[in-house]
C-alpha cells in the first residue's frame, strides 16, 4: 500500500464505520447509480466482475444477483469489508487495488463513486486494466463538479461553518471530486481504449426522517461532528438539520445529482 493510501486507509477505516452504521440510507440515496451500473452490467454475459472501491458491497451483490456472474468487492476500508462479508452472493477482498495483485482476471470493472480516492490514479487504473481480461468492459461513475451537487456542496459548507479550521478540500487529490474535470478522468484512463464519459443527472431520494442520521454518519458533516465537543452536538445537529431544509418536501428529501458515467474497454 502507497503511503497516500494508508492515509486514505485510515480515513476511510473511520468514516466507514459511520457508513455500515446507516448503509441502509446510503443505499436509498445510491440507488440510481446503482441501478444505471446494474444495467451496464446485464447489457452482455458476465463470468467474472470486479468492484472497486465497493463499500459494504452494495453493488457488488446487486450486479451478481442480475448477472449470475462470479464477483469479487475490494475496498481498502476494513470496517467497510467487515460489513460487506455479513452477506453472501459475492467475495470481499481487503486491499488497496492501486497496489494489489489480483489472481483472477474480470471481464467487467465497476464502481460507484470508489475510484476518485486513489493517490495515484494512473497507476491505480494501470494496475487494475492488468487483472482485466482483453476487452473487458470498465464501467464506473463519478462527481461532476460541487456546484452542479448543490447537497454536498452544503455539506461542505456547514461543515466548515462547525469547524473552521477543517482542512479545505484540493480539488486535484484524492476525493469526492477528483473527477470533475472530464479531461482528469481520460488522463487517468491513459492505456485503456474506447474511453467515453457521459453526463448523468439524477435525483436522490431519502426520507426525512434518515437525513440526520444520513448527515452525523458520512461526509464532512460527520467528520466535523466528531471533532465537535460532546456537549455540544446536539445544538450542533440541530443547526446542520435547518441547513438542509431547502432540500426536504413533504416527509421526504430529494437533491439533483450531477456525475459522470463514464465507460472504457481493456485493450485486444
Amino acid at each position: 500500500m502507497t503511503e497516500g493510501n494508508a492515509e486514505q486507509a485510515a480515513l476511510w477505516n473511520t468514516s466507514g464505520q459511520g457508513w455500515a452504521r446507516v448503509q441502509d440510507i446510503v443505499g436509498q440515496v445510491m440507488r440510481p447509480f446503482e441501478e444505471l451500473l446494474v444495467r451496464k452490467a446485464a447489457e452482455k454475459p458476465r463470468r467474472r466482475v470486479l468492484d472497486v472501491g465497493c463499500g459494504t458491497g452494495g453493488v457488488t451483490r446487486a450486479v451478481a444477483a442480475a448477472t449470475g456472474a462470479e464477483c469479487v468487492g475490494v475496498d481498502i476500508a476494513e470496517s467497510m469489508i467487515a460489513a460487506a462479508r455479513e452477506h453472501d452472493r459475492a467475495v470481499f477482498v481487503l486491499a488497496d487495488a492501486q497496489t494489489h495483485t489480483f489472481e483472477e482476471r474480470f471481464d467487467l470493472v465497476v464502481s460507484r463513486f470508489g475510484v476518485m480516492f486513489f493517490a495515484d490514479s494512473r497507476a491505480a487504473f494501470t494496475n487494475i486494466r492488468r487483472a482485466a481480461e482483453p476487452g473487458a468492459d470498465l464501467c464506473f461513475v463519478t462527481w461532476r463538479a460541487p456546484e452542479e451537487n448543490p447537497f454536498m456542496q452544503t455539506a461542505e459548507r456547514v461543515a466548515t461553518e462547525l469547524i473552521p479550521d477543517l482542512p479545505a478540500r484540493d480539488p486535484d487529490g484524492p476525493g469526492p471530486f477528483r473527477f470533475a474535470d472530464p479531461d482528469h478522468v481520460r488522463a487517468a484512463l491513459d492505456g485503456w481504449a474506447d474511453v467515453e464519459v457521459t453526463p448523468i443527472d439524477r435525483t436522490a431520494r431519502l426520507p426525512e426522517e434518515a437525513l440526520v442520521p444520513y448527515l452525523s454518519n458520512m461526509g464532512p458533516v460527520s467528520r466535523a461532528l466528531r471533532q465537535a465537543p460532546e456537549d455540544e452536538r446536539d445544538r450542533l445537529v440541530g443547526r446542520v438539520r435547518h441547513a438542509f431544509d431547502g432540500f426536504v418536501h413533504g416527509g421526504e428529501v430529494s437533491f439533483p445529482t450531477a456525475t459522470w458515467l463514464v465507460t472504457a474497454s481493456a485493450p485486444l
